[in-house]
């Protein structure tokens, strides 16, 4: 016991010799060198610099300190060839550094965005009061105030409470009777009264006012913040199966194939017809869903919905991957063309699944309604025959060792 003590005593008087030791060969840091005032600035406040919040192109504010090198393979490089990881350079590959997880913005997904059923449009409504060329045309609903110098008794209406056109498009005047104004202009009805009052007076004097115009163009907005149901001005409508869609005032349109554009210009060219000063803003509230199936020797066979760009492994990792049995050398992939006509290919994805091919010409992106089929390997299929043939059938008929007793 007492040798132990002393051991452990002489133990801490070595521990504590060599830390002086150390102490005295170690110079203290002489924080006023350019060099320490810079490390310390640097840990104790925040890095300034005018980086700020810049969008720098291929990169991120305020790079560290430690860069990486790493190489890799560009599938620009290969001048329409498929590359090999002898084909390695230095590479970029962490441009974006801790922002990767949102990356760059790429290119558009599609040149023009065409509708199809399922699509599901918002067209905003807006009374402009203005007209693009012409003179206004009365319209049913529209009201006016009829006044005559000559004779105050033909007078109809006043600034508060106009004459209406009737939905028939006619109004009712003294002496006259029912007349037609709607499609006419304030000059041409007032020309018309002053020729029929001829009859009755030699100087009618008539003078035709608008009092409430455009009444079309707010019955149709009003309808439209009616069907909302919070008085927004907008109604909500979705592609039908036949590429059709209805509006109100209007009917029936056939959408599908149009871009907003195109949209836009016939809807609008479709209420100038019956109203002016209203212009009609649709947008895309929610695309019609994207879905390709995949099938075969996969963890999990499904219908899987394509959320942006996909790539077929994409699609089969989202399906839960490829099983061992799967023949990845002949991915079959089925798709429906414009016409709806049947195409079909088959992929090689084994050299990419194994690491061996950098940028597979294989790895395509899929499309809507594709048919992803991973089949068996042929040894896979083999074993299948085997089991069906003999274990399950003749094996199970006649047990092997079985001997019959003929006599």
């Amino acid at each position: 016991m007492v040798y132990g003590f002393v051991a452990m005593m002489v133990l801490v008087f070595t521990a504590t010799l060599h830390a002086q030791q150390l102490d005295s060969t170690v110079s203290p840091v002489n924080v006023n060198s350019p060099r320490e005032q810079n490390l310390l600035s640097s840990e104790v406040s925040p890095h300034q610099s005018d980086c700020g919040c810049r969008n720098v192109p291929g990169g991120y504010p305020c790079r560290g300190e430690c860069q990486k090198c790493m190489i890799g393979v560009d599938c620009r490089d290969g001048c329409g060839m498929e590359q090999r990881w002898a084909d390695s350079r230095r590479l970029n590959f962490d441009a974006y550094g801790p922002g990767e997880y949102a990356g760059p913005s790429r290119l558009s997904h599609l040149g023009e965005y065409r509708l199809r059923p399922g699509d599901q449009l918002q067209t905003f409504y807006l009374i402009t009061r203005s007209q693009a060329s012409g003179m206004y045309r009365l319209t049913p609903g529209d009201s006016i105030l009829i006044e005559s110098l000559a004779d105050a008794e033909l007078n109809r209406g006043t600034l508060e409470n106009g004459l209406v056109i009737q939905p028939d498009g006619t109004i009712t005047v003294r002496l006259l009777g029912q007349i037609r104004a709607a499609g006419m202009t304030i000059d041409q009805l007032r020309e018309v009264l002053n020729d029929q009052y001829m009859k009755y007076y030699p100087k009618p004097a008539i003078d035709v006012t608008p009092v409430r115009t455009n009444t079309l163009a707010e019955d149709i907005r009003n309808a439209v913040g009616g069907q909302s149901g919070f008085n927004e001005q907008s109604v909500t409508v979705t592609v039908m199966p036949d590429g059709k869609i209805r509006l109100p005032g209007i009917g029936e349109i056939c959408v599908q194939g149009f871009s907003m554009n195109e949209l836009k210009k016939e809807i609008n060219l479709r209420y100038r017809e019956i109203v002016v000063g209203l212009d009609v803003e649709p947008i895309l509230a929610a695309q019609a869903p994207h879905f390709v199936h995949v099938m075969g020797q996969v963890g999990n066979p499904n219908r899987i919905q394509l959320d942006g760009p996909t790539t077929v492994l994409g699609a089969i990792a989202a399906a839960g991957g490829h099983l061992p049995s799967g023949n990845l050398r002949q991915v079959v992939i089925f798709r429906r063309a414009e016409d709806w006509r049947m195409i079909s290919t088959m992929l090689d994805l084994q050299g990419a699944i194994y690491g061996k091919r950098p940028t597979p010409a294989d790895e395509i992106w899929v499309r809507d309604g594709d048919v992803i089929i991973i089949p068996a390997r042929p040894i896979v299929r083999f074993d299948n025959w085997v089991q069906q043939i003999f274990t399950d059938g003749v094996y199970g008929l006649v047990p092997p060792g079985a001997q019959f007793n003929l006599d």
